[in-house]
């Protein structure tokens, strides 16, 4: 549902993989999306048309962030499964009453992190398991462009949800504080930047650059261990955009040696992120599998960004999770 500026991609997707039977637009440009794709597949205007097929397993959700809690509560209690695009729900309240009719329906819920799909963030995550990393002090993520220009919600809310959910799933758990600030220069109280920092419980911390008025793109993720040290820059060519930097510090008593290798590019799986994606959520329909974005991931960025939007509010000041 939905076939716009995203959701083509995601008709795209489950096109490839034999899945899609219908789209739901309505839309002259979203209908064309979806005729443009392919011919072969019922295209309608009413959701209650896919939600009264018995052939239907699952609905993606692409629609604006506003309608995702009451149109995933409607396919769930119609026995469908449900993919949401993010953010999964614009507050905490309506993503539980998401969880709990999944929970009641017996439905899988997946949500779109799809940054969490991409093979060097999984790579990364299997790096980051066996140790190589060692402890993680610190990760920053700069996620910059100039333009898409949202006038509705804020570059927090538009860019950061997959940073957050890409540091989260690293870290292994959620924040214990964050603190955020933003700048409004283009549409009044509408953050067209925004920088926030989570601390979490072992002072390991974790830094968020985003903004729609950078004037080159930049889409990096850097993660700081103390055995060594990588970077995803997802915007580098084929095969360079994962890195290893076998470099630390020791101490000769109170004198730090900065111990120096060269960069090693690390090698992972060609794989389409979104592909994979929706290939992940037809497996959970077919197997009934725990989504990897479940909700409850879901809910757990929900929770970092709405207390990152606190402390916008109040200037950057520091808010407990």
């Amino acid at each position: 549902m939905g076939c716009g500026y995203w959701g083509k991609n995601l008709c795209r997707n489950f096109h490839a993989l034999g899945a899609l039977s219908a789209v739901v637009d309505a839309t002259e440009i979203g209908q064309a999306n979806a005729r443009s794709i392919t011919s072969a597949v019922k295209i309608t205007d009413n959701l209650r048309d896919v939600l009264q097929d018995d052939q239907v397993q699952g609905v993606a959700l692409s629609t604006p962030a506003e309608t995702h809690a009451e149109l995933a509560i409607q396919v769930m209690q119609a026995g469908k499964d449900v993919f949401v695009e993010k953010p999964m729900a614009l507050t905490l309240d309506d993503a539980e009453r998401m969880k709990m009719v999944a929970e009641e329906t017996g439905r899988i819920l997946i949500v779109g992190h799809l940054l969490e799909y991409h093979p060097a963030v999984l790579k990364l995550r299997e790096m980051i398991d066996s140790g190589e990393l060692g402890k993680i002090n610190y990760i920053y993520s700069n996620r910059l462009n100039f333009g898409k220009v949202r006038t509705e919600e804020n570059a927090l809310w538009s860019f950061a949800p997959h940073d957050v959910a890409v540091i989260l799933r690293l870290m292994g758990h959620a924040p214990v504080e964050v603190s955020s600030t933003g700048g409004s220069y283009l549409t009044n109280g509408i953050a067209d930047t925004t920088l926030s920092s989570l601390r979490f419980e072992d002072e390991s911390r974790a830094h968020i650059f985003v903004s729609w008025l950078h004037p080159f793109k930049e889409q990096r993720l850097v993660v700081v261990g103390d055995k060594k040290m990588a970077i995803f820059n997802d915007i580098a060519p084929k095969g360079e955009k994962l890195q290893l930097y076998p470099q630390n510090v020791e101490f000769e008593g109170d004198t730090p040696l900065l111990k120096k290798e060269d960069t090693e590019f690390v090698e992972y799986a060609d794989s389409e992120p979104l592909l994979e994606e929706c290939n992940h959520f037809l497996d959970c329909i077919q197997y009934r599998k725990q989504p990897l974005t479940d909700a409850q991931s879901g809910i757990d960025v929900l929770k970092v960004l709405h207390a990152c939007q606190q402390s916008i509010k109040q200037n950057g000041l520091a808010v407990s999770l």
